[in-house]
């Protein structure tokens, strides 16, 4: 980093400290979790009760204000720990690992639910609970993936060794990602193309892809709000030997 400027360098550093993230974040969490559960409320109601049914699905396409979320932060969760990954591996920040053991169970979470109602979406649709679709079978190694990720920090003692092997095998792993985006068009699937696109305009009429918009922003927010909660235990967890986490302990019981 000697080619960045003084200013950025020091910001950037800043931004990498636990004490930072754990004193900056606290205020975010209640705007952030109200405004997730407004989004959401509008989202899922406008989309359950008032937007018309499917004229090939019926209501059953329904489930897609939950599905099409939970798929795409599945997804951008296993992003955002490959991300955090590099940071690791290069610039040795400990809150990237923080972040990083965070975003596993959340993005399992996440993962498990678009497995589980797309199982539900396609017995309707397809006829079948399962089938070992491209699209499909990838999103499994997905979670395969959260649960390695989850495994392998457990199984290793030393936090240090732990965040570093997991660090490169969520890099390895975002291999993964591109080929869940475009099995569909690679191979012959029966999993439908993106509902969304930034290169055409929504196949949708606007009553049934606001709502879909709306949930979509909504997850964003409740993902934020759990990973930041989860990080800002995470610290505790891992600073708790620190003066100013034993201030902070000694204010709370004050």
């Amino acid at each position: 980093m000697k080619y960045i400027p003084d200013g950025l360098r020091r910001l950037w550093h800043r931004m990498g400290s636990p004490r930072w993230f754990y004193e900056t974040t606290g205020s975010w969490v209640p705007w952030l979790a109200a405004s997730a559960a407004l989004l959401l409320g509008v989202g899922t109601v406008w989309g359950l009760a008032y937007a018309p049914p499917d004229y090939l699905q019926g209501d059953s396409f329904r489930i897609i204000y939950i599905h099409v979320p939970a798929a795409y932060l599945a997804q951008a969760g296993y992003m955002l720990m490959a991300v955090c990954g590099v940071v690791l591996l290069v610039w040795r920040m400990k809150l990237a690992d923080m972040v990083m053991a965070t975003v596993a169970p959340v993005g399992a979470a996440f993962t498990f639910l678009a497995l589980a109602t797309g199982s539900i979406w396609g017995k309707p649709t397809w006829g079948t609970y399962w089938i070992w679709d491209a699209r499909i079978t990838s999103v499994l190694i997905l979670l395969f993936l959260y649960l390695g990720i989850m495994g392998l920090r457990r199984a290793i003692e030393r936090p240090e060794a732990a965040g570093r092997a997991c660090a490169i095998l969520a890099i390895v792993g975002v291999i993964n990602i591109p080929i869940i985006k475009y099995s569909v068009d690679w191979w012959m699937t029966l999993h439908q193309p993106a509902t969304f696109s930034v290169t055409s305009a929504p196949a949708m009429p606007p009553v049934m892809w606001i709502p879909l918009l709306l949930n979509v922003l909504g997850f964003n927010l409740l993902f934020a709000v759990s990973v930041i909660q989860g990080t800002r235990t995470e610290v505790l967890l891992r600073e708790r030997r620190t003066r100013w986490v034993t201030d902070l302990c000694r204010q709370e019981r004050a």
